[in-house]
């Protein structure tokens, strides 16, 4: 299994990680908790070592999940986890210092470990300075809860000013061939600053499997998607020749579109990491085969021609969760 470093860090793990939030959250009812642990736990034996959960899944049930499925394989693995929200309460942000202690120890009980290998904060809290942020997390690593900071959504001047407090191992962002807004401002100062960078919906929130179609109908009591823009009928169809693509480039290459949509982002720099998520063991391995699949600097620049000419429909998230990402 290729393995891959995040920035200057010494955290190594696979060129590609596993996303665990859609076994338990997001994308409609949780998945049955035998299979889920059976899938992690394949995961594993195929090579994988980096799996990413957070205390608002669920809330609480994945990392629950995650902490059973990999207990017996706990030194072999990377586990990242993320703080940030007031779940007893508002529901809104929560990332004060004493908030981000007290989410730490109740997330290691919940992961049955002692330490976790790459703590986030989830959404950058507004009401609170990223140096108290980062200081806590600081803490933290000198208690030995904690060996790694990590930023998720933060904008460039967030991710400086914390980076000045406590090195930051990794920033997680969306980001895909059809959401490429870090790379304006955000992969630029990760590259500067040695900080690796872990997309999550690499696949698109599952558009770009090609799966996902105009009639296809999102439960709006458990499905994220059923509340974002880019996931509506009209949003759908107009978005498919993104699809089209991945498909006539997967054509040449014998492979399958989203091994064409995770090589194209490993082909972007050497220290990014997606973190593909699945409940099938057959989607975990065509996932993987991605890592078999090479994309020629030609090839890369011929989807970059390709999607230029290519107007993607809708904004990726509901406005109120827009609301909460650091620009």
């Amino acid at each position: 299994m290729q393995k891959r470093r995040l920035g200057r860090s010494n955290l190594e793990v696979t060129a590609l990680g596993f996303g665990c939030m859609g076994m338990s959250f997001g994308y409609g009812p949780p998945a049955d908790r035998k299979e889920s642990v059976a899938v992690i736990r394949a995961a594993v034996e195929r090579g994988v070592t980096f799996f990413d959960t957070a205390e608002v899944y669920g809330p609480f049930t994945n990392e629950e999940l995650v902490g059973e499925a990999l207990a017996p394989f706990r030194d072999q693995v990377v586990i990242a986890s993320k703080f940030g929200f007031d779940l007893e309460g508002s529901r809104g942000l929560d990332s004060r210092p004493e908030h981000i202690k007290k989410v730490a120890d109740a997330s290691l009980k919940r992961l049955r470990t002692d330490v976790i290998d790459l703590f986030y904060q989830h959404r950058v809290d507004p009401k609170v300075p990223i140096e108290d942020v980062a200081g806590a997390v600081k803490d933290l690593i000198r208690e030995g809860k904690v060996r790694h900071f990590g930023l998720s959504e933060a904008g460039a001047k967030t991710i400086r000013r914390a980076h000045a407090v406590q090195p930051v191992t990794a920033v997680q962002s969306e980001y895909s061939l059809w959401t490429r807004d870090p790379e304006a401002e955000v992969l630029p100062t990760c590259e500067e600053l040695g900080i690796g960078f872990v997309p999550w919906s690499p696949l698109g929130q599952g558009f770009l499997t090609g799966k996902v179609d105009p009639s296809t109908t999102f439960d709006a009591s458990s499905d994220l998607r059923a509340t974002f823009p880019r996931f509506t009928a009209a949003a759908l169809k107009a978005n498919r020749p993104v699809v089209d693509l991945l498909a006539s480039v997967a054509k040449r290459k014998n492979a399958a579109p989203v091994q064409i949509a995770l090589a194209w982002l490993l082909a972007q720099k050497p220290w990014i990491v997606p973190i593909p998520g699945t409940r099938r063991l057959e989607r975990l391995d065509e996932n993987l085969g991605a890592l078999k699949v090479e994309l020629t600097a030609d090839g890369l620049r011929e989807i970059e021609r390709a999607l230029a000419t290519l107007t993607v429909k809708g904004a990726r998230l509901s406005e109120q969760h827009m609301q909460l990402i650091d620009r």
